[in-house]
């Protein structure tokens, strides 16, 4: 890779690894905290729903520093953000080692709730600074080095894993020493940071205002952000409805004031739209993935697994080059393959039973889901130039706000009612003496009762020595877990239809081709 040939400035080379550092670290902090959801729920009593809460938190704070410091990153530089981030990913590890043994269970809820969010904030700030960092550094291949950027989420995924596997599964160690080593990369990238010169966007160059910027995002774009807001608010800061959505209602009027009551290009809505489902059906099931397959298999090797896919999908990043110039895909039809696959394999991952049968059916999902991030920031970089780093900042919200909201507590919730639904089945009095207390809530979907954390994870530790009783409840929990990875395969499926539309769109424009500015203003494309 000839990095110093490729980027437009001297050191594009240190500010591409820098910002592999950055997101490795987010990975790191990510594919720790999935595999310690079972400690956190045994330890505490939470339900499936509250540990989906909790990690959908590490979606939404998210949403909330890539889009403001996408929308200031121009402003202020993009050094400032780096150590914003900095801050935050420090003050994330005090507050969410405040939860300790014996604390009262809604206690400790609010410090892993709000440590995993602050962690999360961190990590959106520092995608705002890499996104549109790495677009603006290689113009002339976005889909190539963003991928190559984004290869370190899963880099960081397979060094959480390998941490969980190890100090958890084989030390035995406690979770705050697992989640602790996320600070490790979090010097690094600080340390490699420092001290570097930042070019700013092609916007930015052109001395394009925020409204211009914002022009093709529009009243369109902006309802997809504030409806994710308005959840946001109701759901997780626990607003009245009505108040929540006034205050979407009052963002929205802004950027429509600022924008001058632009709609926004239709494109980069759909695209908006589809990188929410994006969110909800990747970063969603990564951080449930290892608790699934390690219900159906072992825990141990929910982790193994884990590793095994994110090392697949790291190596599978460096490859986007290869597959868009060699193979002739462009890179809608890239996400396209990408999102047939993805459903595919979920479906098979159902339906596993072995661990080599695991490998096989994760390898298909894992090859499906491994371009659709970056390949997406890619095309909104390359379609709409004249919104600079912010079409690329708010649809990274879009995807972690859709991940925290949608996503983890869709899945957690599924996972409580088929478990549930299950436990009905086989034996209804033991549901009843084992049910969860507190009460599972997704969107508009009907409350359910899921089976008691605490009476779960004594049942799986009991091992060999389970009763009867325990058997029928691990059984049913195991059952409900491959009804919900089935739920979730309708997501890419969903995807794959508006992929196929949006390939055609092109087809009858001439093909997909990239957008530059000319002059002070931009071509868009509506």
């Amino acid at each position: 890779m000839n990095i110093k040939k490729d980027g437009i400035t001297p050191n594009a080379g240190r500010l591409l690894w820098a910002g592999f550092m950055a997101i490795l670290a987010a990975g790191v902090g990510f594919g720790i905290r999935g595999g310690i959801l079972a400690n956190w729920g045994a330890e505490f009593g939470f339900t499936g729903q509250q540990l989906g809460d909790i990690n959908g938190a590490g979606f939404t704070g998210f949403c909330f520093g890539i889009i403001i410091g996408g929308v200031v990153c121009d402003k202020i530089g993009y050094g400032k953000l780096v150590i914003a981030a900095f801050a935050f990913h420090v003050l994330s590890a005090f507050v969410t080692f405040g939860a300790t043994s014996g604390m009262a269970a809604d206690t400790a809820y609010k410090f892993l709730y709000w440590g995993t969010f602050i962690f999360a904030v961190a990590n959106g700030t520092l995608e705002a600074v890499a996104n549109p960092l790495v677009a603006t550094l290689f113009p002339s291949n976005r889909t190539h080095y963003l991928n190559i950027l984004h290869a370190s989420w899963p880099a960081g995924l397979v060094i959480g894993g390998l941490v969980g596997w190890t100090l958890g599964e084989q030390m035995q160690m406690s979770w705050k020493v697992q989640l602790g080593l996320f600070l490790v990369p979090t010097a690094i990238y600080g340390m490699m940071f420092l001290g570097q010169h930042m070019p700013k966007s092609e916007a930015s160059e052109k001395g394009l205002s925020l409204g211009e910027m914002l022009k093709d995002v529009g009243i369109l774009g902006a309802l997809v952000v504030c409806f994710l807001l308005a959840l946001f608010f109701s759901n997780s800061i626990g607003l009245p409805t009505a108040a929540a959505y006034g205050i979407s209602g009052v963002l929205l009027i802004a950027v429509a004031v600022l924008t001058r009551f632009s709609t926004g290009a239709w494109l980069l809505f759909v695209l908006f739209v589809v990188h929410a489902l994006v969110g909800a059906v990747e970063l969603g099931t990564d951080g449930w993935i290892q608790n699934i397959t390690g219900n159906i298999l072992t825990p141990g090797q929910g982790k193994l697994l884990f590793v095994y896919t994110s090392l697949f999908m790291f190596l599978l990043r460096f490859c986007a080059d290869f597959i868009e110039k060699k193979i002739g895909l462009s890179p809608v039809g890239i996400l396209l393959v990408c999102a047939v696959l993805a459903c595919i394999g979920l479906n098979l991952v159902s339906r596993i039973d072995t661990f080599i049968g695991a490998m096989a059916a994760l390898s298909v999902y894992a090859l499906g889901k491994t371009f659709f991030w970056p390949t997406m920031l890619a095309v909104a970089s390359d379609r709409f130039p004249r919104t600079g780093a912010v079409a690329i900042s708010i649809m990274g919200g879009i995807g972690m706000m859709s991940a925290g909201l949608i996503g983890s507590p869709g899945l957690g919730y599924a996972k409580d009612r088929f478990a549930g639904e299950e436990l009905i089945q086989a034996d209804a009095t033991l549901y009843a003496n084992s049910k969860a207390k507190t009460p599972s809530k997704f969107l508009f979907f009907e409350e359910v009762h899921g089976i008691d954390g605490k009476i779960l994870g004594e049942a799986k530790a009991a091992g060999a020595n389970r009763t009867t009783e325990q058997k029928t409840m691990v059984q049913a929990d195991m059952r409900g877990d491959r009804r919900t990875l089935v739920a979730d395969s309708f997501i890419p499926a969903t995807m794959a239809v508006i992929y196929l539309l949006l390939l055609l769109y092109f087809k009858s424009i001439g093909g997909y081709k990239p957008v530059h500015l000319e002059g002070t203003t931009a071509a868009s494309s509506h």
